[in-house]
């Protein structure tokens, strides 16, 4: 499993929008005794997920929501927990760092596609520092104090949705989990470079699949948290693709250097009053 990425000048003079068709609906109308927050007999609540324009495909989106949540529950997140167990963390983190390594040169190409040449140097940079010293990117020497280059995904979906393609419809699909249409194409294309630049081992299938369940266990142990907020609000689905959407529109937004993502990394370091 593992992407991830949109409004009036003055939201608040826009014409209100007209209000959404409710489907999958559920009806209560009988109290629980005993219940002080029991419904009244003549009570009728509905509690109905919302039509959005953003999710189309709602219906079939749900529905493979559902299968990867159960194969989830049963299969996945057992296993990424023993990974979890099992393997130490300095021995998921080398693997994490390998991993990130071989993603560089979609970074420093998308880098460049968006004209920020500083920042296509900085993963050059990097990627040299981390494939020598670092032990084919084992240890991610180049984030160190002394050398400050910190890791900065991008890839291709960034890229068109800086130069403004729309996000397009939101789907939720087996192995890929929560996507757009233009992150679809993106992720394809980010993960070709590679295979097609390179040649043996990275287009052997093997190779694709030893890395991507590595990569599947990491994304689901660094998730877990998130997941069960998202379970926590009742509505796990429509919380994970507001989460993902709104993620998305950060992402590009920071390649402008606007929004939260963006002012996060603006901000000086607070330091505490002992001056530490």
């Amino acid at each position: 499993m593992a992407a991830m990425l949109l409004g009036a000048a003055n939201p608040a003079l826009a014409a209100p929008k007209p209000l959404p068709l409710l489907t999958e609906g559920s009806v209560q109308v009988a109290p629980v005794v005993g219940d002080d927050n029991a419904v009244a007999p003549d009570e009728i609540v509905v509690s109905a997920r919302q039509d959005v324009p953003e999710d189309p495909g709602q219906a079939i989106n749900v529905e493979a929501f559902k299968a990867v949540t159960a194969v989830d529950n049963a299969l996945v997140a057992p296993l990424a927990m023993g990974y979890k167990k099992v393997l130490p963390s300095p021995a998921r983190s080398g693997l994490r760092n390998v991993l990130r390594n071989l993603t560089e040169p979609v970074n420093f190409i998308n880098f460049m596609l968006q004209l920020k040449p500083g920042k296509a140097a900085e993963t050059v940079g990097r990627f040299a520092v981390n494939s020598t010293v670092g032990v084919a990117g084992l240890i991610d020497v180049a984030k160190s104090k002394s050398i400050k280059l910190p890791y900065r995904a991008n890839g291709f979906g960034n890229t068109f949705g800086y130069y403004g393609v729309s996000a397009g419809p939101y789907m939720f699909l087996p192995v890929i989990g929560p996507t757009s249409a233009r992150d679809l194409v993106g992720w394809v294309l980010d993960k070709s470079i590679l295979p097609s630049v390179a040649g043996t081992p990275f287009n052997k299938p093997y190779f694709s699949l030893s890395t991507g369940v590595v990569k599947s266990l990491d994304d689901r142990i660094e998730l877990d948290d998130k997941f069960k907020e998202f379970h926590a609000t009742g509505d796990p689905y429509v919380a994970e693709r507001e989460w993902y959407l709104a993620k998305r529109r950060d992402e590009i937004e920071a390649l402008h250097g606007r929004g939260p993502m963006a002012d996060a990394k603006k901000k000086p370091e607070v330091k505490s009053a002992t001056g530490s």
